[in-house]
């Protein structure tokens, strides 16, 4: 872990100047072994003597270094395991991308927490705690639910390294909604259901997903696939957002897609505030772009004038999803799947 130590200053356009505290240890060293420094003094008794003694006074001491437990379950409202085994026959729904004689070859991803450390002005900051909430959160997810074609593999963890999750092969969401030719009717039902279905199943299990957006939706290929991923701010249904004894605390998600109850500090219901989540990504399906909402406007449950222009089929689902939570918003429900006659009805998940 890099240790970073930063000055902040009043002068425009510097405001921060950076030191790797490494990289300064490992200068000095290189001094002192070079010789490079100038280590002749004169001596005068007392005089001299006095000098050094007051400098070794006046330098302060070094600032402590945050170690991050080894199982930090004192920073976490729910109990947290010291291990986590993988779950039955992890690679059954992955196609191996080489075979052996012996063995087959997976591609995969090791997501791990970065903890960064900041010197401000002589003052340690951490981003520690909230990264391994967030980590541990994650894991949560992964080792509750059962497999589903439309969340994320997990495959185990290492110790002392992180999760292991399916390699997904495609593109966001967002990328898939910009791109030209725009989607068609088809498809935009497709990835409505196949996102549906993936967030009634993580909710079934009393979680929420609590930062749905355009970036943490994946499509995979070949076939389209909708994956769920970035689990970091999921929480239990019985959260609120002010954090209580044994109550997770809920934060605010990506914008625009976070709920107004959330931005305003009193969301009561967390899969409630993921159907708000499902809503925005709708219009954004059905108009095959992104849209955005002014943070105030969001925060009094307001919608900017003409943000439904151009939506066609999901106007009114959208609508009843980014009702105010008060009013009667739509929950997210897996009978609300929609069905063409020239789509195949999947019944096994």
């Amino acid at each position: 872990m890099h240790v970073k130590r930063v000055t902040l200053t009043s002068k425009k356009n510097w405001w921060m100047v950076e030191m790797d505290e490494e990289e300064e240890k490992n200068a000095m060293l290189v001094n002192e072994e070079t010789g490079s420094v100038d280590r002749k003094m004169h001596y005068m008794h007392g005089a001299d003597e006095q000098r050094i003694e007051t400098k070794r006074a006046e330098s302060p001491p070094p600032s402590p270094i945050y170690n991050p437990p080894r199982h930090p379950t004192s920073i976490f409202s729910f109990p947290t395991p010291t291990a986590y085994s993988a779950p039955p026959n992890p690679t059954a729904s992955i196609t191996p991308c080489a075979r052996g004689s012996a063995s087959e070859l997976f591609k995969c991803v090791v997501k791990k927490p970065d903890v960064i450390q900041l010197e401000i002005n002589g003052e340690m900051h951490s981003n520690a705690s909230d990264v391994t909430v967030q980590f541990l959160a994650e894991l949560r997810v992964y080792t509750t639910l059962s497999h589903h074609r439309n969340i994320c593999a997990f495959l185990g963890s290492l110790e002392n390294v992180g999760m292991v999750l399916e390699y997904l092969d495609g593109r966001t969401l967002y990328d898939v909604i910009i791109a030209r030719p725009p989607l068609t009717e088809l498809q935009k039902i497709d990835y409505h259901n196949q996102l549906l279905d993936g967030l009634t199943h993580l909710h079934s299990y009393g979680l929420s997903h609590g930062d749905l957006s355009l970036l943490n939706v994946q499509v995979v290929s070949p076939g389209d696939t909708i994956k769920l991923l970035d689990f970091g701010r999921s929480v239990s249904a019985d959260s609120v957002y002010l954090p209580e004894p044994k109550v997770e605390q809920i934060h605010p998600g990506t914008r625009p897609f976070s709920a107004p109850e959330i931005l305003r500090g009193e969301c009561q219901d967390a899969r409630l505030a993921d159907a708000y989540s499902f809503g925005m990504i709708l219009v954004c399906l059905d108009r095959c772009e992104s849209v955005d909402v002014k943070p105030w406007e969001q925060r009094a449950d307001q919608l900017p004038l003409g943000f439904f222009r151009g939506c066609v089929l999901f106007e009114q689902r959208a609508r009843e999803y980014l009702r105010k939570y008060t009013e009667g918003r739509r929950r997210l429900k897996k009978e609300d799947t929609i069905h063409t006659p020239s789509m195949k009805v999947d019944v096994d998940i």
